[in-house]
């Protein structure tokens, strides 16, 4: 009998695992990744806790201290140290602090590429406690004004290369009083001032603590800009309390001091800014920034650097993928890529290409309060929900009317929930634990992303603006995007913005801007209905130059339509739909069709034959 219930014994023992493997295939991986959680919960509440207030330069400090002379920035074959990099934004904040129009503390706006300099005034200015605005360098004259007037800066910083940029709205900065500084030893515009040589000759000595003794967790940090709904980019505050949350993001993903990271991604983007550059200084690893993306430099310099970590965003994995083929296509010591927008075919081919390396999808926004993980590597998934994420991070999926660009409803006035497997808005509980801080100098739009009497009568939820699914095992997938954005080569565009920027062109009346999908491209391309002035008839190449003038070249409808009226709903609202299905098939529309073309500096007419070019991957947008 003893003998039969030992055997028992050891076979319930031998079955377990296995039975659990069975039931519950990832229950292992969902433990580990709890305590992933409850580390960076530890680590956070610690850091919080202590006096005088921690932020992330204090983690930069402590790295310098650490390890002075480790390389912390290698670029174009220059290194540059912990300390050095510690000197030289001392030199920065003395030379900015001898400006008579700025004071420790007032809001600047750095308007720059990827470069050390960007990182080194940054620094600078968290010494200085002054918030700062990144200014996407791609942007010109209305927007490039907008964005730097909506976060109340008095200073802008510009790098010597965006000179003339500066110099288009430089009358406007002039009347508000702006102090115009620009990285070169010298500048002979009236206005602007060289800013190089001042911190080539100013003091390296530390910047006392006092100089910003006023922030708090609540304070703005930095201000990234993200093209939401409508309008123009707004400027999504994320405060002290988020870029010391962020500090985890690497660590998290078992990223280490020993570690090295290839940041391509642009630093004004929350995916270069946070997880290349605030992830770096949470690690302690050394990062080989990159001015730009080039998939024919990519692997090169992974090999050449030895780097063990990448970013990418999904346009960037289905680039590397479109190279040509070499056999040494897996010679280098990449383990890990960390990015988000990757498509299950791209993942598949990335990884049967270029080797065993994890790829850990994630999903966030700049200003949104929840985020997930794909801890478990599931191809085509954003990240797997758990039982503890959603007690931290209470979130569902809402059902949704696309064509009424709304939430349905029950006759209560309650959102309704939608089941496994079917496609729902992914909203997200506003709490103390996960705050929405909203737009600077925007109340309106903060207001439109808060979504109330969701699940009860008086709640409140962020409305992310993302369609989700989520499956029977829990994995949760990105759908689509609802509303008035599209996503194209990386960056957001704002329709309604487009918009605005048509119709104030000659000819023009109305314009309902879009994205439609190209096949082999990741995103969705610009494209316009538009309607026709009384008495005007189009003009290919002013079309052009006006749009070459306002917008940057991923945001200009590469497509227009011109229709005899733009088609509304019963509330007003311009109708995609139909026209995103029908696409900028020739086959399909009747209306004429153009195609913006770089070379003849005009739209010209979109014929079948180009659209077949198109479609079949010989013309590449």
């Amino acid at each position: 009998m003893m003998m039969y219930l030992i055997s028992v014994i050891l076979a319930s023992i031998l079955i377990i695992p296995f039975a659990i493997k069975t039931l519950s295939p990832y229950l292992w991986l969902d433990i580990l990744y709890l305590k992933d959680l409850l580390r960076i919960l530890v680590t956070f509440v610690s850091r919080r806790r202590r006096r005088p207030f921690f932020f992330v330069l204090d983690r930069f400090l402590e790295q310098t201290a650490a390890h002075p002379d480790k390389s912390f920035i290698v670029f174009e074959n220059a290194h540059f140290s912990y300390s050095y990099t510690d000197r030289r934004s001392n030199k920065t904040a003395n030379a900015l602090l001898a400006q008579p129009g700025y004071k420790a503390g007032d809001t600047v706006a750095l308007f720059m590429g990827n470069e050390p300099a960007f990182m080194f005034t940054w620094l600078a200015l968290a010494k200085l406690g002054s918030p700062v605005a990144l200014l996407n360098h791609n942007i010109r004259t209305k927007s490039l004004l907008h964005c730097f007037n909506c976060c109340k800066a008095t200073v802008l910083i510009a790098a010597s290369e965006l000179k003339a940029a500066v110099e288009d709205v430089l009358p406007t900065l002039t009347e508000q009083g702006v102090t115009v500084l620009l990285m070169t030893k010298h500048c002979d515009t009236p206005g602007i001032e060289s800013f190089s040589d001042e911190v080539d000759e100013a003091s390296d000595s530390p910047l006392p603590r006092s100089l910003r003794s006023h922030i708090t967790f609540k304070s703005p940090a930095v201000y990234i800009y993200t093209s939401g709904t409508t309008g123009l980019p707004k400027a999504a505050v994320v405060n002290q309390n988020r870029l010391l949350t962020a500090l985890a993001v690497l660590a998290s993903n078992g990223v280490t001091s020993s570690d090295v990271i290839y940041l391509n991604l642009p630093l004004y983007h929350t995916a270069g800014f946070i997880i290349g550059f605030i992830g770096s200084i949470e690690t302690g690893s050394t990062i080989i920034l990159k001015r730009k993306f080039s998939a024919s430099q990519f692997w090169d310099d992974c090999r050449k650097h030895s780097v063990t970590v990448v970013q990418y965003i999904g346009e960037v994995m289905r680039y590397l993928c479109s190279t040509p083929k070499r056999e040494n296509d897996k010679d280098h010591k990449v383990k890990l890529a960390i990015g988000n927008g990757i498509r299950a075919e791209v993942w598949k081919e990335f990884l049967n290409r270029f080797g065993n390396i994890e790829v850990r999808e994630f999903y966030a926004s700049t200003e949104g309060n929840v985020g997930f993980v794909n801890y478990v590597g599931k191809i085509g998934a954003i990240g797997r929900v758990n039982f503890f994420h959603q007690k931290l991070f209470p979130f569902t999926l809402i059902k949704y009317d696309t064509e009424r660009d709304e939430p349905i409803r029950d006759d209560n006035g309650l959102c309704v929930e939608a089941p496994k497997g079917e496609t729902g808005l992914l909203v997200s509980k506003i709490t103390d634990i996960a705050p929405f801080v909203g737009y600077a100098q925007n109340e309106e739009q903060t207001e439109r992303k808060k979504l109330r009497n969701v699940l009860k009568k008086g709640d409140l939820y962020f409305n992310s603006g993302d369609l989700m699914r989520i499956d029977n095992d829990n994995f949760i997938y990105f759908q689509d995007r609802v509303g008035d954005t599209f996503r194209w080569k990386g960056e957001n565009v704002a329709t309604n913005e487009v918009s605005d920027i048509l119709t104030i062109s000659d000819g023009l009346k109305e314009a309902n801007v879009y994205g439609v999908q190209v096949p082999g491209h990741e995103g969705r391309i610009g494209m316009a209905a538009v309607t026709m002035k009384e008495g005007a008839q189009f003009d290919g190449s002013r079309i052009f130059n006006h749009v070459v003038s306002y917008l940057p070249s991923y945001a200009r409808p590469r497509f227009i339509r011109i229709q005899n009226a733009v088609e509304v709903t019963g509330t007003f609202k311009q109708m995609k739909v139909k026209l995103v299905e029908e696409s900028f098939d020739p086959g399909r529309i009747q209306d004429p069709l153009y195609i913006l073309d770089n070379e003849e500096k005009s739209y010209i007419p979109l014929t079948a034959q180009v659209y077949s070019s198109i479609i079949s991957g010989n013309i590449k947008l």
